[in-house]
């Protein structure tokens, strides 16, 4: 059996993690699936980069952009956690819609 994986895979997985990634963001209102679904698009990206680079569209340019996005990745998610960690010691939750609290 021989089984090829083409580009309009990846392209298509790409595109169901990033409408996840979009979906989490729009309906949730704890920060932290926010955050969930804000790493999921950066990982469709990063997916799609890879995918340009394997198939021959970009040069190795994709995979380095690719690891620039993880670094990011992870400083956002730190900083963003640090944030949640102080709304939730000054308002005791988590959920985003209440955050305009902390303007009284």
């Amino acid at each position: 059996m021989n089984l090829h994986v083409g580009l309009t895979d990846f392209l298509i997985v790409s595109a169901i993690l990033f409408s996840l990634g979009i979906y989490g963001v729009v309906t949730r209102k704890n920060a932290i699936m926010v955050l969930m679904g804000i790493e999921l698009i950066l990982n469709s990206a990063n997916l799609n980069f890879v995918a340009f680079t394997r198939f021959g569209l970009m040069n190795l340019t994709g995979q380095v952009v690719a690891v620039f996005v993880i670094i990011l990745a992870a400083a956002e998610a730190a900083v963003l956690l640090a944030i949640v960690l102080n709304i939730h010691q000054q308002l005791n939750t988590v959920n985003v819609d209440e955050v305009d609290k902390l303007k009284n």
